[in-house]
């Protein structure tokens, strides 16, 4: 299939783009900057420049690759920050509202037959059991300054899901770690977990969900090739509290455990949302991903995940002394 992968130099990309080549796709990456053209070559796609918040030139890219399948992986992801989580994402979701509508109107105009959209395990509203599943509420209650984002995924997810003209799916990833990610070897949120400054807030009962860079690659591999319509939970097999999870993780990487502070300390060290997301977050099950697309990640749990990933970065740690 001729397909167009819209944030094609991200992390997923990076993980994406080769693997469709090698399943023997005619792939092109789309890419706002010229500079990355020569990295897209290296990776087998042919590279398209287009701001995607510009629709004349996403028309134009959209035009010119002619693709049987696009693939919205578009994100602008900078540094964390859980009190001001909104502003921290309003470039994400900028490409996740205005990018969403050009890439779907250019998409519509050349036939596009299959739309495949990023969206985040996280939205699931925070009622009733840890694990939900596509068929559970999802974006009605986002968590205090979460709204905005949260916003902009159910902006994804409608747009796509209601585009008659098109097959659309929208695959709901789990936290991602491993290269190129926040949580891989020189992340972000690994260097906060490996100093000390990643506490388990309250009870740590907030359930998260992971998948590996890789893992999650594949799944979308299934997706284009035969997922049906829909939403899939793109997750590992093992949903797990923070309070289990993160001195998992802490442990992994050599570091000390893990401080624990009280819900109010929480409020003034993460704010609001990083707070409800210690204490309140609900996971995803695969299940449906696992049967429908015929997929099953590699790294069944994090706890293999978070290993590799410890002993990666004890490794480059060691090369770099």
């Amino acid at each position: 299939m001729r397909i167009l992968v819209a944030g094609a130099t991200g992390a997923m990309g990076r993980q994406l783009v080769p693997l469709l080549v090698r399943a023997g796709h005619e792939v092109h990456g789309m890419t706002r900057s010229e500079s990355k053209q020569a990295f897209l070559r290296g990776l087998g796609a042919t590279p398209v420049v287009a701001d995607a918040l510009d629709p004349e030139q996403v028309a134009r890219a959209v035009a010119e690759s002619r693709p049987e399948v696009v693939v919205h992986q578009l994100t602008a992801i900078g540094p964390m920050d859980l009190r001001h989580f909104d502003r921290a994402f309003a470039p994400t979701n900028r490409l996740r509202t205005e990018g969403t509508d050009h890439l779907l109107s250019a998409s519509r105009a050349a036939g596009v037959r299959r739309f495949v959209a990023q969206s985040f395990f996280a939205g699931y509203d925070r009622v009733g059991g840890g694990v939900k599943t596509e068929a559970d509420p999802f974006g009605t209650a986002p968590p205090p300054g979460m709204e905005q984002t949260v916003g902009a995924i159910r902006h994804v997810e409608d747009s796509v899901l209601g585009a008659s003209w098109t097959q659309g799916l929208v695959l709901r990833y789990g936290g991602f770690y491993g290269p190129h990610t926040s949580l891989g070897v020189g992340g972000e949120q690994t260097d906060a977990v490996r100093r000390g400054r990643f506490p388990v807030v309250g009870n740590g009962g907030g359930v998260w969900s992971f998948v590996h860079i890789a893992d999650a690659a594949e799944a979308t591999v299934a997706a284009i090739e035969r997922g049906a319509p829909g939403v899939y939970n793109i997750v590992d097999d093992e949903p797990a509290r923070v309070a289990t999870w993160l001195p998992v993780l802490a442990e992994s990487l050599g570091a000390r455990a893990p401080m624990r502070v009280p819900r109010l300390v929480g409020r003034l060290l993460a704010g609001e949302t990083g707070t409800v997301m210690m204490t309140e977050l609900r996971g995803a099950s695969n299940a449906k991903a696992k049967q429908a697309l015929g997929w099953a990640p590699r790294h069944a749990t994090w706890r293999d995940g978070f290993r590799e990933l410890g002993t990666r970065a004890a490794a480059e740690s060691g090369a770099a002394a």
